[in-house]
């Protein structure tokens, strides 16, 4: 028995559209300061078994083409000597349970990065009653709240994404933080995935103006 399957194949030319797409969104994510160095990642779902992704180790606001390379949905790579991120599990998790998300983004915005810090001992930020809550797919208005989770960070990624899941479990989530990391994001393509990140990014820097607000008073 092989213990090592041939990779099933996909369409090279999918894969091309999705690069320049990946790439055009992650220079304007690079631009905006929300991925110093070489951090953070990215990846479309490709077909119903594949996604592309950012290789690991590049600067994201230098990408081309071959800076994304094709996993499979166990995040081991396809046709390719490329390594991804190590946290690739954290986007493959997400396109093998949800048949509908098609985009995950990773960033590691200040904002971010100091609301994962602040918030890690009480594990979630609260948010309630500001108005772009309704950029969330599934909120129709402000008169509601959103928890964002914040994990421990961890070189683990079977754990983590084992706690992700069990969360997944119990409510819908577009997204979460991880402590002194930064946010992940996802939505059903490009622009849903995109909107729920600067949502999250407006509303987690939105109250942290705040308490330094009460803390000043």
């Amino acid at each position: 028995m092989n213990a090592n399957p041939a990779p099933v194949p996909y369409d090279s030319g999918r894969l091309d559209e999705l690069a320049q797409l990946l790439i055009d969104n992650i220079r304007e994510l690079a631009q905006a300061g929300w991925t110093p160095a070489t951090s953070s990642n990215f990846s479309m779902r490709l077909d119903p078994r594949h996604a592309a992704i950012t290789v690991s180790g590049r600067d994201k606001g230098r990408l081309v083409p071959a800076d994304i390379m094709v996993v499979d949905f166990d995040g081991r790579p396809v046709a390719t000597d490329l390594r991804p991120s190590a946290e690739t599990l954290l986007h493959t998790q997400l396109y093998r349970r949800f048949a509908d998300v098609g985009c995950v983004l990773h960033t590691h915005s200040p904002v971010q990065t100091v609301a994962s810090r602040l918030y890690a001992g009480a594990g979630k930020v609260h948010l309630e009653g500001y108005e772009l809550l309704k950029a969330f797919r599934g909120n129709s208005t402000h008169e509601t709240a959103v928890d964002v989770p914040v994990f421990a960070n961890t070189q683990d990624m079977d754990v983590l994404a084992a706690q992700v899941d069990a969360l997944l479990d119990r409510q819908p989530l577009w997204g979460y933080l991880i402590e002194g990391h930064g946010l992940y994001a996802w939505g059903r393509d490009m622009a849903e995935a995109r909107r729920h990140l600067e949502a999250f990014e407006f509303l987690l820097h939105c109250d942290l103006e705040l308490r330094k607000l009460r803390v000043a008073r």
